[in-house]
């Protein structure tokens, strides 16, 4: 389908008589479908009148030449091939150019001025910028070491103006203004668009590196995949939208939740951030934290364990009586649900629940009790299938030590007398029925605390949403591959990590951007695909599949790369247009 595209100036007259000026776009196809869009803001009459005598006489040349270029653009053009001409040895004719949405959003979020201040801080000869914004590309469409990104930046459409040596000395100042990067980045997020901080989840993952011996930040320590590696600690807080707020590194044996309070501290002081709803995990509810929570205007909602509940809290929250549905004044009785299975199909999609308060530990906690059936009957086909491998187990009499809660293990036990009470000549092993019994009662349930007073429904859908940042860790170990890690001084620790946030938090951007209708494979896969062929003299041409995907890039950012050959003036600018605030 052909598109006929064309450039003209858009003037908007204000209650006050001011004046806006615009460049619109419009787009008319073959077929005769016609949309326009807002592609430049030129600024007031009051700016343009200090840099042009006539500022409507400057726009409106100024549209006149973008049209002159578009049609330049569009001409169609020839070239021929031989099949008797080499290619030219060591040419790089395969380009990438996907990185083109994220430095779209590099810029929109500022990070080019933050760089930049930090250049004139160090007052050094290398772009910051363009080491910063390079790294932060690779790690999302090639993640790999240092040295492989700078190769890789080699092949983007902007090739690197930086020698090897100068990624290596950015990566300590980097490391260095870590937090400064943080708060001017949440700034000029704020600035460019609304950002969903009321509430703040927070959790915490470590990562593990290559090298066996510890040192500085690299520590042995609890790993939460188990590995026998040294590794750091990294908390993260992330926004109500998914995206990435603000991080810490600490030393691998850091107890994590004495890692909430600091970074809490660091927002309220350099973020400016003082009002908010921390939601954790229980493994990072501490009563000092919840304290802490509750004081000035922070609030805090945590999962809460029933297990870990005082008796008479545990007898309330697994109480068959008192529950209540969404929508309906009567209370429910779950036993005379349970025994019936007419009404447990009835009831098999909903969720009760039931709240009250307690005073623990010196604060007033709404605990919020929720029992669903569809969750009853998952959990239980996990454990199903868990005592089903135990029972393997126990046939083909391998018999090893449990490891960890979730293992299957845990529902096998050594039993060390016979059954007339003596002292057994060889160990044996058996269901641990009593286990299996323990855990079957708390199937269904789901507890959380909090000091809010809020509609216990709009507590749980809060805390519901904690699994977006369980996501987010996923992104950076799987995707973007943060670990293992290689590297060993502190500085160049700490910049890996900040260069992975920075990478997570464009990452995220683009999915909203794209409505959240892609995963996370999908728009790393297709973002990896964009590539041009250069042709010397000539422009470049699309080395992708055009999709879905890639139509619904092009309509997000407004504007186009799938076209069957693009001149090098209007590569050019494109390129230009990505780096626009």
């Amino acid at each position: 389908m052909v598109v006929v595209m064309i450039m003209r100036l858009r003037i908007n007259v204000n209650k006050d008589g001011s004046k806006n000026y615009y460049v619109l776009k419009s787009y008319r196809t073959d077929a005769g479908k016609s949309t326009t869009q807002i592609v430049e803001k030129l600024g007031t009459f009051e700016e343009l009148a200090k840099v042009h005598d006539n500022p409507e006489s400057w726009a409106r040349a100024y549209v006149e030449e973008l049209n002159r270029q578009e049609a330049s653009a569009q001409r169609n053009i020839t070239f021929s091939y031989s099949p008797s001409t080499l290619i030219e040895k060591d040419r790089q004719n395969l380009f990438n150019g996907g990185y083109l949405f994220l430095q779209k959003i590099f810029y929109e979020l500022r990070l080019d001025y933050i760089c930049k201040r930090i250049n004139e801080k160090y007052a050094f000869s290398y772009s910051l910028r363009d080491i910063l914004a390079h790294l932060v590309y690779g790690r999302i469409l090639e993640p790999c070491s240092k040295l492989a990104t700078y190769s890789y930046a080699q092949t983007l459409l902007e090739a690197p103006t930086y020698a090897l040596e100068d990624v290596y000395r950015a990566l300590e100042v980097i490391g260095q203004e870590k937090d400064f990067i943080q708060s001017s980045l949440y700034k000029f997020s704020k600035a460019t668009g609304k950002r969903n901080d009321k509430v703040l989840y927070y959790d915490c993952t470590n990562y593990y590196f290559e090298i066996e011996q510890e040192k500085g930040m690299r520590k042995y320590g609890p790993s939460k995949e188990h590995r026998p590696n040294p590794i750091v600690e990294m908390g993260m807080f992330m926004d109500g939208d998914g995206i990435p707020l603000a991080f810490c590194i600490h030393d691998g044996n850091t107890n994590e939740q004495k890692t909430l309070r600091p970074l809490e501290e660091q927002i309220m002081q350099d973020f400016g951030h003082a009002k908010f709803i921390v939601c954790t995990d229980a493994g990072l509810s501490s009563s000092a934290n919840r304290k802490f929570n509750d004081r000035g205007e922070r609030a805090f909602i945590t999962t809460q364990s029933i297990k870990k509940m005082k008796q008479f809290q545990r007898e309330w929250a697994l109480s068959p009586t008192g529950w209540h549905l969404p929508g309906h004044k009567e209370t429910f009785d779950l036993e005379q649900i349970l025994a019936d299975e007419t009404l447990c199909e009835k009831y098999f999609q909903w969720t009760f629940y039931k709240e009250t308060w307690f005073n623990e530990n010196d604060i007033e906690q709404k605990y919020i009790v929720t029992f669903s059936l569809k969750y009853r009957s998952y959990q239980r086909k996990i454990r199903n299938e868990q005592i089903a491998r135990a029972e393997r187990a126990l046939a083909s009499s391998i018999k090893q030590e449990r490891t960890r809660q979730s293992d299957y293990k845990r529902f096998i036990t050594r039993i060390p007398v016979t059954e007339s009470g003596e002292v057994a000549e060889r160990t044996q092993y058996a269901l641990n029925e009593a286990k299996i019994r323990e855990e079957e009662q708390y199937d269904g349930f789901y507890a959380v605390a909090t000091n809010l007073d809020d509609d216990p429904e709009a507590i749980i859908r809060i805390n519901h949403g904690r699994w977006e940042i369980e996501e987010c860790f996923r992104i950076m170990k799987h995707e973007f591959k943060a670990r293992p890690v290689y590297l060993s001084r502190d500085a160049r620790i700490t910049a890996h990590f900040t260069i992975c946030f920075l990478a997570l938090i464009l990452f995220r951007y683009l999915e909203k951007m794209l409505g959240h209708k892609y995963t996370c494979e999908q728009i790393s896969s297709g973002l990896r695909q964009m590539k041009f062929r250069k042709l010397e003299d000539v422009g470049y041409l699309p080395a992708y599949t055009r999709n879905d995907f890639t139509d619904a890039l092009h309509e997000a950012f407004g504007f186009r790369t799938d076209y069957e050959i693009l001149s090098k003036s209007r590569m050019r600018n494109l390129i230009s247009l990505t780096k626009k605030k």
